[in-house]
Parts: structure tokens; sequence; C-alpha cells
């Protein structure tokens, strides 16, 4: 059977059997098995039950330049940003990376020591897994867009805090709005809370197509939260056919 594949297939359900995930099938098989969406509704709205705690601005008056910025403008704002503390102890920002053109965009909560070195998202042991992931749905990194809730790195890898996120909310909104992807995947709590404006636990809002300003958009955990939970990589991967699944309705003539 492996000697009948060609060689990303076979390298794809290796990622899949070590990850202890079930394989992605054709239409149907086992993916037929997953929930199928529930229909999403305009503007930052939250599935059935759940209720977001106000609307998201997607301007600003306090920050025109970035809400009319291209990527180069946008970029430099993010590199010289002091508008919190976070600027007085990160080693570089990290704006985010992928395709500009993107279909998927990801998005976590905030950088960690590795990524505030490098200055690229996801680039330690929770990236590593993420990439893996990517490659057992059939994507490559280079193909997606990543990016962070926050730009900098809060010290000893703590929670974002409100003042931090709201101040660095302008440019995520903006790099969205750039990017104009066909799906959002909030990486973990803080993500999900930032985007969706709810204090809803993950759990509840996992299993939904949830909408931000008309784009779907799917929660899961965390990479990093699957280093120290591996037992829920099942939901993820579940929750990531979803994804493919909405994405997939999308493009159906």
């Amino acid at each position: 059977m492996l000697e009948a594949m060609n060689a990303p297939e076979m390298y794809r359900r290796q990622y899949l059997d070590a990850l202890g995930i079930t394989r992605w099938e054709p239409r149907g098989g086992a993916a037929a098995s997953v929930a199928q969406p529930v229909p999403a509704t305009s503007g930052n709205s939250i599935a059935p039950g759940i209720v977001a705690s106000e609307p998201v601005v997607l301007r600003s008056s306090s920050n025109t330049s970035v809400d009319s910025a291209d990527w180069v403008a946008l970029e430099a704002a993010v590199s010289s940003c002091t508008k919190c503390c976070l600027h007085a102890t990160r080693t570089q920002t990290v704006f985010g990376v992928g395709n500009r053109s993107a279909q998927w965009m990801f998005i976590g909560e905030a950088p960690g020591a590795d990524e505030d070195r490098q200055g690229e998202p996801f680039v330690g042991r929770a990236g590593q897994l993420l990439n893996a992931i990517l490659f057992a749905m059939g994507l490559q990194r280079k193909e997606v867009y990543i990016a962070n809730v926050i730009k900098c790195r809060p010290p000893g890898n703590r929670d974002p805090q409100p003042e931090e996120i709201s101040q660095c909310e302008p440019y995520l909104i903006r790099q969205i709005e750039l990017i104009k992807p066909k799906l959002i995947v909030a990486l973990g709590r803080h993500a999900a809370h930032s985007l969706l404006k709810t204090e809803v636990p993950l759990g509840k809002l996992r299993g939904q197509r949830l909408s931000y300003h008309g784009t779907p958009l799917i929660v899961t955990y965390h990479p990093a939260y699957l280093l120290r939970n591996p037992a829920d990589k099942r939901k993820v991967w579940d929750d990531l056919c979803l994804a493919k699944t909405v994405l997939e309705k999308m493009e159906q003539p």
C-alpha cells in the first residue's frame, strides 16, 4: 500500500499516525462523521446560546494611519510600537508570517521566547506541532497566514492583559482586512475571546461555526495546550475537520 502512495501522501499519513489522529478520508468516509456546522449569521455572531459581550469595532479614530496602512506601513508601525509596556521587554516584535492572500488564517494569543528571538510566530515546540497538524491536513505553512493577537512577548510568557490586547487589536484587524481570509481559526482561549468579545469558556465555543464580521471562524485549542494535554489532539483534529468542511461548502457552486 505504502509503495503505491506518492511521497507527500505517505508522509502525511505518517504525521497523522504520530499525532494519534484518524486520517482524513475522502467524502463519504471518516470525514463524513464530523458534525455539520451550524449556520453563521452576519456580523460578529456567536452560536446559539452564546452571547458576545460587545461588538468588535473595525475602525478606530485614534488609529487612522493603521486603518489605511498597506503591508509595508503596517509592519513598520508594529515594529516601532510603544503603546503598551511590552515594548520595554521585547527582543523584537512578531508581526506574522505566511501567504498574504491565504484562505486560512490561524491566530494565536502571544509570542513565546522562541518567537521573541526569531521574530516569527509559532516557531517553538508548539509551532512544530502546528506545522505537523497543517501537514496532516494537506496544507503547508507557507500556504496559510499565522499571526497572534498581540505582537510582543509578555514577560515570563504570562497571559496577555486586556490593555495589551486592546492596544494591539488594530494591527490584527488590519491584517485580517488585508488578507481577506475565507476562514479564521482561533487557537486558544485568548485568541477566541479577543476576536469574539466574549468570556464564554473555550469548550463551549468549540464545535461551532462562528463568524467574525462575516468570515467563518472556528475555535480550537492552542498547540501549546496539546503539548501538555496530548489526549486532546483528537478534539483539535475534529475542529479542523469542521473548518475544512465549512471551507469546502463555501467553495461549492
